[in-house]
């Protein structure tokens, strides 16, 4: 049976899983930033190109592993049955079979339409394999999710990034080139089903129920197709762009959309993972709804666009101070480009996600459905004609079109703009400013950058501070008190 939420415990639960998911987060970042840092300096351009262009493939192939019924056990008001756990398992396992046979059977057509080398064709059947492993994981994953166990949930992901990152830093140094990420995958793939089935046992079953598999389609299939044209409109691109700029390009083009892309995964996944199920047992409270939302937003945007604005003035500084960097040079501007579409996603993702909790998913299909079209029209063509620069600009006219996803939502739930986005907004401008005047003046040196980082936090804090007042306050507090 499961546990019977009240609207305090889902409050608890919530703030608890933010805090165990923002902890996770920042050891998973702060691992992941390190050792894509070192994998920068041992790898080339084109091989950091060739891992993130056959990653890509693979994601897009894995979205064909599901048909969103995962999704509908988490966001299904009533209690999970033991037929829908083991229905959602059966048919899941069915086309993960289907899925993998196809990749093994087209791995040569890929290998030869993007002049693979063997290595990378042998990390294709990497992935291939990580994708049956992860699929394993699904049903011990949703039990933990719906309980808002988020304190479980977190431990295989911290070890697998370790595991993963360690390896393939490791392997990277001793010169093994792609043949790293190839290792580092298969460790990553076993060592998380042990654990996730260690920490939440699940007897694996067979079922095929149609009631159950009819219920939870109505949810789960629209869900799907949206997940299908968030996968279609990034991975699907990249595949196309990987025969128009070539592993380079694509080499300069992932560098820059990993670090335009760190703030949101450093702050805003664990907020989204955490929301979605809370979101769903709110439903029916409209105020409180109101309230969860707007306060999402705005501690999303509270840390995403300062650092993200931060990294856009001192990169530039990085690439000249850290030995063998100055090769990501050309993907400056593309950075800077990509981070528009990045400041968007920081709104526009919890939004879309309080739209699916609600169970508005058919306007997050007609939302992806725009920016899946602008993305295909805008970055290849853009691309073709001014290559990586060209891609970067074709992604931040699609982040801009995300005012008319803020507009659709606003006339769904009442949100406080100012609260949520014109004060960290205007804190995160003052903050640029100082940074950027003070760069002007001092020498390019460690020291210097040191002292601008610190510099600029504690000029955004008390910017924050002077506009929030003695609320921000509060709310650390009864973080930490979450925490301990």
């Amino acid at each position: 049976m499961e546990e019977e939420l009240t609207i305090d415990k889902i409050k608890g639960k919530t703030i608890k899983g933010v805090v165990a998911l923002t902890g996770r987060t920042f050891i998973l970042q702060a691992v992941a930033l390190v050792a894509t840092f070192f994998l920068t300096v041992f790898l080339s351009p084109e091989e950091y190109g060739m891992f993130f262009l056959v990653s890509a493939i693979i994601n897009f192939f894995a979205y064909f592993s599901d048909i969103g019924l995962a999704a509908a056990l988490i966001q299904k008001k009533e209690a999970l049955t033991p037929e829908e756990l083991k229905t959602t398992f059966t048919i899941q396992q069915i086309l993960v079979i289907t899925l993998i046979a196809i990749i093994l059977m087209l791995s040569p057509v890929i290998k030869n339409w993007y002049n693979l080398s063997d290595d990378a064709a042998y990390l294709i059947y990497a992935l291939a394999v990580s994708l049956f492993l992860s699929s394993l994981k699904t049903i011990p994953s949703v039990i933990l999710e719906r309980k808002l166990d988020f304190n479980k949930l977190i431990i295989p992901q911290i070890i697998e990034t370790i595991l993963f990152y360690s390896v393939v830093v490791y392997m990277a140094w001793k010169g093994f080139g792609i043949q790293s990420f190839t290792v580092a995958v298969l460790v990553r793939g076993f060592s998380g089903l042990f654990i996730m089935y260690y920490l939440q046992p699940w007897r694996m079953g067979f079922d095929l129920s149609g009631q159950s598999l009819k219920k939870l389609l109505k949810f789960g299939l629209p869900y799907q197709t949206n997940t299908f044209l968030a996968v279609f409109k990034d991975d699907g691109i990249t595949a196309i762009l990987g025969s128009i700029l070539g592993p380079l390009g694509v080499g300069y083009l992932a560098w820059a959309q990993k670090w335009a892309n760190a703030p949101l995964r450093f702050f805003m996944d664990q907020v989204i993972k955490v929301t979605f199920p809370a979101y769903s047992r709110l439903q029916n409270e409209p105020q409180e709804l109101s309230k969860a939302l707007t306060r999402s937003i705005f501690f999303i945007c509270l840390f995403v666009f300062p650092t993200l604005l931060g990294l856009i003035i001192i990169a530039p500084a990085l690439t000249q101070i850290i030995p063998k960097y100055e090769k990501w040079q050309p993907a400056l501007l593309a950075l800077s480009l990509i981070s528009t579409n990045t400041f968007f996603a920081a709104i526009t993702t919890p939004l879309t996600n309080f739209l699916n909790a609600i169970g508005k998913i058919k306007i997050t299909f007609r939302l992806m459905i725009m920016w899946t079209v602008l993305t295909w029209i805008l970055v290849p063509a853009l691309s073709i004609k001014y290559g990586v620069n060209g891609a970067a600009a074709g992604y931040a006219f699609v982040g801009l079109s995300s005012l008319i996803a803020i507009y659709i939502a606003h006339k769904y739930i009442k949100i406080d703009f100012w609260t949520a986005l014109g004060k960290p907004i205007i804190a995160a401008a003052f903050m640029g400013i100082t940074i950027y005047l003070l760069q002007i003046q001092l020498p390019r040196s460690v020291t210097s950058l040191i002292f601008t980082i610190i510099l600029g936090i504690l000029v955004y804090a008390g910017s924050i501070f002077f506009l929030v007042g003695q609320s921000i306050l509060n709310d650390f507090k009864k973080i930490v008190q979450n925490l301990k």
